[in-house]
């Protein structure tokens, strides 16, 4: 039988104890050791340190001990830095509209000095000694330190024993403080840092460049395989390091976003940041990344969670595309192309149709995405083939040109391709290449599947809107009040789009139009997805997946197949193709076009030279 509850007393209203209210916004503020690390270090860096030093006992549940050689705090403020609400960051509600620091709120070493045995120690330039401050008792007493502070935080959570129920294991905590470290270091590689537990060195960083820092922090496999980015759009700067698809993990933790040097959890970024991947990276892997964006902190609310780590853009489409535009024009140079200034000369005797001032145009296959949506691009030799009738577009903004050799012993000047030169074609699937590294092997269907896709969009790209489709009898929905309140507001962004969605009851909503090259798909799905995405983000990309989905089945079709036998002038034109193609490193569905062996690896396979 179940017991029924009866209603509490009444009890009257009061104010609570200031212990007890410092309690619950402890519970706000630090959740387990690494809350209090995490506090400590931003409190350190808004001083200045330029060396933060992390000391731990039991994973940081027996003792946080951070040190720095900051600014310090003056004798008669330390009293004062111990209560609610008590800061330095800001004085003014102007202030907190633009916060520059780290920290700002004024609660974290009140909140931490309640659940814990806190001791504040500090020591200003110009102070004669230092003074240590009971968070418990309020004593306070000359001690011995040079210019910066120390605080010592023991036995966390001693006075709410149920709340050390809830933490882990001491590896498990020390884990999780060594991470908010680690967020630490890659957004200020000019302040060292180092972690001791139990006494024994656990991580250093040393101050360095950024570079540096993320080779340090990350490993060197984001520099090796990684694209740098650096972006700006209007008032928005992105800058920072994206991993190429190759290094892509199952898991999504090694993914670090920074706004104005603050780590931040953010939907907007992180969706900007894989969408830009949704062209490369294949099935559900994660990329890896570490971006910082730099914006106008009057556009920015930080002061959104007590734990700092959520943030809102005053206008949160502005953001999202420019993380994405700044990943993907990163991520769309082909990496061939980056090699070519390190290869030896190969000969340049290559047919006509393969030189420079010949090589092939872009202008077929020429396709009319409104009308001949399924037209199939099927025609090598009409891809290689040079066209008299029109003009070539430029992919911007890498174009792989040849590098100039030095003169051989006949005084002729040769050129290079990164990609190497075609020497065979194996089983019909793959084309061997020799370039000066060794052995290039490439999937000609994928690589020239991308080929084909890129031209594709390219070409759909250069209309100058997107056709519109009105359907004979609208497709209508039961709709949410945000999908209502969206369409109505969206109307303009719709019809841009070639979508046409109106209200048709107060709470059902019609799809009229859709764009011409999505007519026969599901409208109502398609709708709820823009109206979603609209929401939050930029309605235009759900709709250019949709396109690049469709372009990519085409592209599909339209690609040499495996078991066509190519002469040896076509093998090169798909390599001279390939290197001045944007992401053709990768096929459509993400995975790798071509590989490059060594002639260091060949030499260990047949064991040379042992």
């Amino acid at each position: 039988m179940n017991a029924v509850l009866s209603p509490a007393p009444r009890r009257p209203i009061r104010e609570l104890p200031d212990e007890l209210v410092s309690q619950i916004a402890a519970g706000e503020v630090v959740e387990r050791p690494a809350s209090v690390v995490r506090e400590l270090v931003d409190n350190a860096l808004d001083a200045g340190a330029a060396q933060v030093t992390v000391r731990l006992l039991a994973g940081g549940v027996r003792l946080i001990s951070v040190e720095d050689d900051g600014a310090g705090i003056a004798r008669e403020e330390l009293s004062i830095a111990l209560r609610r609400h008590a800061t330095s960051k800001i004085a003014s509600l102007a202030d907190l509209e633009s916060v520059a620091t780290m920290g700002f709120r004024g609660e974290a070493l009140a909140a931490i000095s309640s659940v814990s045995e806190l001791t504040l120690l500090s020591r200003p330039a110009g102070q004669a000694s230092a003074f240590a401050l009971d968070g418990r008792t309020g004593e306070l007493r000359p001690a011995a330190r040079g210019t910066g502070t120390t605080v010592e935080v023991k036995e966390l959570f001693y006075s709410t024993p149920a709340r050390r129920k809830f933490l882990k294991s001491d590896a498990t905590e020390l884990a999780h403080c060594v991470e908010a470290v680690r967020r630490h270091a890659l957004a200020r590689p000019d302040a060292g840092f180092a972690i001791w537990h139990e006494g024994k060195l656990v991580e250093q960083w040393r101050a360095a460049t950024r570079e540096q820092r993320l080779a340090d922090v990350l490993g060197s496999e984001l520099i090796e395989q990684g694209v740098a980015v650096d972006y700006s759009a209007g008032p928005i700067r992105i800058t920072g390091r994206a991993g190429i698809p190759d290094l892509s993990r199952s898991r999504a933790d090694q993914q670090f976003s920074y706004v104005n040097g603050r780590y931040v959890r953010d939907k907007v970024v992180t969706h900007a940041a894989r969408s830009a991947y949704e062209d490369v990276l294949h099935g559900h892997r994660q990329p890896v990344y570490a971006l910082y964006v730099e914006i106008d902190p009057a556009r920015v609310d930080v002061n959104v969670h007590p734990t700092k780590i959520e943030v809102r853009f005053r206008d949160s489409r502005e953001v999202h595309q420019a993380v994405r535009h700044a990943v993907e024009n990163a991520l769309a140079a082909p990496r061939a192309a980056a090699a070519g200034g390190a290869q030896a000369p190969l000969s340049t005797e290559l047919p006509e149709a393969n030189r420079p001032a010949e090589r092939a145009s872009w202008a077929q296959p020429a396709m009319n995405f409104v009308a001949e949506a399924g037209n199939r691009v099927s025609d090598l030799s009409a891809l290689w083939q040079p066209s008299n009738n029109a003009a070539r577009p430029e992919l911007n903004p890498v174009r792989a040109e040849p590098v100039e050799a030095p003169s051989t012993s006949s005084g002729r000047t040769e050129q290079v391709w990164p990609l190497g030169r075609a020497i065979a074609q194996l089983q019909g699937i793959y084309i061997l290449a020799e370039n000066q590294q060794g052995l290039v092997i490439v999937d000609m269907h994928a690589a020239h599947e991308r080929i084909v896709y890129e031209r594709l969009k390219l070409q759909m790209d250069s209309a100058s809107a997107i056709s519109s489709q009105p359907l004979l009898i609208p497709a209508t929905f039961a709709a949410t009040p945000q999908e209502v309140a969206t369409a109505e507001a969206a109307g303009e962004t719709l019809a841009a789009l070639g979508m046409e969605i109106t209200p048709f009851s107060p709470k059902t909503l019609a799809v009229r139009a859709v764009p011409t090259s999505l007519a026969h798909g599901d409208a109502v799905e398609l709708a709820r997805s823009v109206l979603a995405e609209l929401a939050q983000h930029d309605a235009s990309t759900v709709i250019q997946r949709a396109q690049n989905e469709l372009l990519g089945t085409m592209a599909c079709h339209g690609a040499v197949r495996a078991n066509r036998k190519l002469t040896l002038e076509e093998m090169n034109a798909l390599l001279r193709q390939m290197e001045e193609t944007e992401r053709s490193d990768q096929c459509n569905h993400g995975r790798p076009t071509w590989r490059q062996l060594t002639v260091r690896e060949l030499d260990a396979l047949f064991m040379r030279g042992r």
